[in-house]
């Protein structure tokens, strides 16, 4: 897993190379002229939180409408929904759950425009849909996935932004700041703050997560890390959805992790944290500034744009998932009961 982790700022780097980025505007030059008027995207585990980042940029980005797939719909139940002027985008590392691959059968079948995001162009995934995204980041160690996410997250990003372009590139200011990704990632790795949180948080019962737009993805699938690696109950909430009731189980006794940005949505998050203050609650921030009422900071570089920050802020969560996993007496590498590829009917 370490390994895996200290792979990243060369995983973006790889994808903003000539050959990857320049096959990625490829598949959005022809989305765009396509011009679909919905989309859905389908995933599971990792690649679900991958595909809410997904979601949010379609919304804001290019104003289309998204879903979510619900695949037990289509392989267990036997519906066939209508899928015309509909991107349907299915996300995964390996490629190889059938449940997946049917909802892109389907869609294609029925008049969907059809997108595989994987990090196995060979898999079952990728041959189903008309037009696949190679994640290029490489064979994955781990059983949880870490490079694989922000691969995930940075495709989506060059694929979107380039739908959103017209022609699949991308504008040159935003080039220049992509391009900063690769040391950025550098720096925020370097970081010791999460080894040191993870011995504050050595022995606590539960843990929740939390953050709002494109943060809340990282929220949970850092809970998600949590749990694969240290069996520690995790819980992510938006930062919205916190202050609706589970406030209330929030004490000196639960840390919570708030992912709090300098964008729309970091600054929502401000008041939640100052509500966790309130109750006394333990709480940790991920971003490049300190929050009034928090305890402490997991720092990541400072971005002009929270767009940005998904494939950074996630970077010390997946460090101190690794080391709080070591500090329990577990192994990270091989979580109880779980193996890489998952597969669901």
């Amino acid at each position: 897993m370490a390994a895996d982790i200290a792979e990243q700022p060369g995983g973006f780097a790889r994808l903003l190379d000539g050959e990857h980025a320049g096959a990625i505007a490829a598949v959005a030059a022809e989305v765009a002229r396509r011009k679909p008027r919905n989309v859905v995207f389908v995933a599971r585990g990792t690649s679900d939180h991958a595909a809410l980042y997904g979601a949010y940029l379609t919304e804001i980005r290019l104003g289309l409408p998204v879903a979510s797939a619900s695949p037990s719909a289509i392989t267990l139940f036997g519906a066939r929904p209508t899928f015309t002027d509909t991107l349907v985008v299915g996300v995964s590392q390996s490629g190889g759950s059938p449940d997946l691959t049917g909802v892109l059968q389907v869609a294609r079948e029925t008049g969907g425009l059809t997108l595989a995001v994987t990090n196995n162009p060979d898999s079952p995934l990728a041959r189903a849909a008309e037009f696949s995204i190679d994640v290029a980041a490489g064979h994955e160690r781990a059983v949880a996935a870490t490079k694989t996410y922000t691969a995930e997250l940075l495709a989506l990003l060059l694929l979107i932004e380039g739908i959103r372009s017209g022609d699949g590139s991308l504008p040159d200011d935003e080039r220049a700041a992509l391009d900063k990704l690769p040391q950025l990632a550098e720096d925020a790795l370097a970081d010791r703050t999460a080894d040191d949180l993870a011995q504050r948080y050595r022995f606590a019962s539960r843990l929740v997560t939390t953050g709002r737009g494109y943060a809340y993805p990282t929220a949970r699938e850092a809970a998600l890390k949590l749990m694969e690696t240290s069996y520690l109950p995790a819980l992510a909430f938006s930062g919205a959805d916190l202050l609706h009731g589970p406030l209330a189980m929030t004490d000196p006794d639960v840390p919570v992790l708030a992912v709090v940005g300098d964008g729309p949505g970091g600054q929502s998050m401000r008041d939640v944290v100052t509500r966790l203050g309130e109750r006394r609650a333990d709480v940790v921030t991920i971003g490049a500034t300190d929050v009034p009422g928090a305890a402490g900071r997991l720092p990541v570089p400072e971005l002009t744009d929270e767009r940005y920050s998904a494939l950074l802020d996630i970077l010390p969560l997946q460090k101190l998932a690794l080391a709080l996993a070591l500090a329990r007496g577990e192994d990270p590498d091989a979580p109880r009961g779980l193996k890489k590829v998952t597969t669901t009917l």
